[in-house]
């Protein structure tokens, strides 16, 4: 088996255009039953199957066993946990089980900051495997998931196009999909919407990305380099540079996931929804990596806001709602890694946002008392909006220079390897 595994070559998820060549063809007989709205259950597991043994073949051989591993711990958790909640709802086996959904995912992290190398457990797509089998657990919990069975779960899991990159699924809404495939006119118009998305992701992905990313930032970070100090204006062109090939790459990894999972007659929520004309920072959350910040929205922040009133910590709402906020972006930037700008990322957006939180509690109370004086309320036009935008795209530049890590090099000098 290893020596199959290491025989096969280590293809990039929707790195070349071979790939895409080859991903249709195999796709092509699912889209000629979906056609005729029936699934192919088995032929469509095998293709996963296929495809991400490709991911991990060759010299990543080791990642596909990690693979292996991963999904039969998640099992045994998500199912134990599943016939506990049957019968009893104990807070701490609940905790419990969170816990140890989430330990290979913690020793991957924690491992290379602590010893300096990568755990054996860690895999491409181990984050998005994880938030699938967590909120399963989540949901459990709520009593939104009461039966799950082996085959849907395993199905959602491996499910090819969204396991390096995703978007972010819940199972409801993706078994929703797989069990009522879309009628023939839905279905055209998902196979219009896959191929505008994979035209839409090559161009984002082959062309933008590599300007920004190939082009511009290689030179704008050794003229920054070579400029050295605390920041000076060729970092400006780091932070910009980094900032659109971020948005770019990212978004088109996450258009060939749409596109394809849409062939597949899997409606894969959007990722991002233009994050750069956002107009403060809670917006831009509702834009950017949209199915990430839903679930930490969801399965984090909610959760924290409820247990906090719960036990009456703060008596204050808004004191609150920005322990809330800070906790939760904290957690999502030692999600990204255990280093001290991902971390910082994570501050940084929290305490954005509870700024974000002030000002708009702020305005009101402004509004409020120019409205008792007869005054007319702050100006809210296209100027203003335009400002929002303006202040809101450099802040959040700002902080993808400071998650780029590059700020590590220049005050550091800490160079990868």
């Amino acid at each position: 088996m290893s020596e199959f595994i290491q025989s096969l070559p280590n293809w990039q998820p929707y790195g070349t255009p071979k790939y895409f060549g080859i991903l249709i063809l195999a796709l092509l007989p699912i889209v000629i039953a979906l056609f005729f709205r029936r699934r192919l259950p088995i032929y469509e597991s095998l293709i996963s199957v296929a495809f991400i043994s490709l991911i991990f073949g060759g010299a990543k051989y080791q990642q596909f066993f990690a693979l292996i591993f991963y999904l039969v711990w998640q099992v045994i958790i998500v199912f134990a946990y599943q016939t506990y909640r049957q019968k009893a709802d104990n807070k701490w086996v609940f905790y419990f089980s969170v816990t140890i959904s989430l330990l290979p995912l913690m020793i991957v992290k924690v491992m290379p900051a602590v010893l300096g190398v990568n755990s054996l457990l860690g895999f491409l797509g181990i984050s998005y495997l994880t938030f699938r089998s967590v909120a399963m657990i989540m949901e459990m919990r709520d009593g939104e998931l009461k039966a799950v069975t082996f085959w849907p779960f395993f199905r959602f899991m491996i499910f090819m196009p969204t396991i390096s990159s995703g978007p972010i699924d819940r199972f409801r809404r993706f078994n929703d999909d797989y069990l009522n495939p879309p009628s023939r006119d839905v279905y055209l118009s998902m196979i219009e919407k896959a191929v505008w998305s994979l035209m839409l992701g090559a161009f984002y992905k082959f062309i933008m990305a590599h300007i920004f990313g190939d082009l511009l930032l290689p030179n704008a970070q050794q003229f920054a380099l070579h400029a050295g100090g605390i920041f000076n204006w060729q970092t400006l062109l780091v932070m910009y540079a980094y900032g659109f090939y971020l948005f770019f790459d990212f978004a088109g990894y996450s258009l060939f996931a749409i596109g394809v999972s849409y062939l597949m007659g899997i409606k894969t929520p959007v990722n991002f929804n233009k994050p750069f004309i956002a107009r403060d920072l809670k917006d831009f959350w509702n834009r950017w990596h949209m199915s990430l910040s839903f679930w930490f929205r969801d399965f984090v922040f909610m959760r924290l806001v409820y247990v906090i009133m719960k036990r009456k910590i703060f008596k204050n709402r808004n004191t609150t709602s920005s322990v809330a906020y800070l906790l939760n972006m904290t957690i999502m930037g030692f999600w990204h890694g255990v280093t001290w700008y991902y971390i910082a990322y994570g501050i940084f957006h929290g305490i954005g946002l509870i700024i974000n939180d002030w000002w708009v509690r702020r305005k009101k109370t402004i509004n409020k008392t120019r409205k008792k004086n007869g005054q007319p309320p702050l100006p809210d036009n296209k100027w203003t909006h335009a400002l929002g935008i303006f202040i809101t795209f450099n802040v959040v530049m700002l902080s993808l220079l400071l998650f780029s890590g590059f700020l590590d090099q220049l005050w550091f000098h800490h160079f990868p390897k």
